[in-house]
């Protein structure tokens, strides 16, 4: 298992204990979690704002990514690097249960590729799968 010292090592981001707490909260829960969910659980140690700049950095580090939710509140997700960083793929299926609440990846199903028409150019694809998830069935 990883450990979030040696992902913020290769990702070659200077060790703070804000960040180092932010990683392991994703690693300890393996769902995706807002801003809000992370202020919650880490206000005592850290503002907002610190929190705030630690998801964007993580962001334009590749180190997580954005999950969509009917919610409307952004998510994020560790992820997934195996051995070689970057090796990983944000096109995947994500899966929010209807019970929980919770929002996961779910890494090995990966979007079919869409043919689009002439002039248009894809930026980014999503697909989230509503139901009941593993732990509330």
């Amino acid at each position: 298992m990883l450990n979030p010292l040696y992902i913020l090592q290769s990702h070659k981001l200077r060790i703070t204990d804000c960040r180092l707490d932010i990683i392991q909260e994703f690693l300890d829960k393996n769902v995706a979690l807002s801003h809000s969910d992370l202020e919650d659980k880490l206000n005592q140690q850290f503002d907002r704002v610190t929190i705030y700049r630690t998801l964007k950095t993580f962001l334009d580090k590749d180190l997580i990514h954005k999950v969509l939710d009917d919610s409307g509140a952004t998510k994020y997700a560790l992820c997934a690097h195996g051995e070689t960083k970057h090796m990983h793929n944000h096109e995947h299926v994500h899966f929010k249960c209807e019970s929980c609440g919770e929002t996961t990846c779910l890494e090995e199903i990966t979007l079919p590729q869409i043919k689009l028409p002439s002039g248009f150019e894809k930026k980014e694809m999503n697909l989230l799968v509503q139901g009941i998830c593993d732990k509330c069935n």
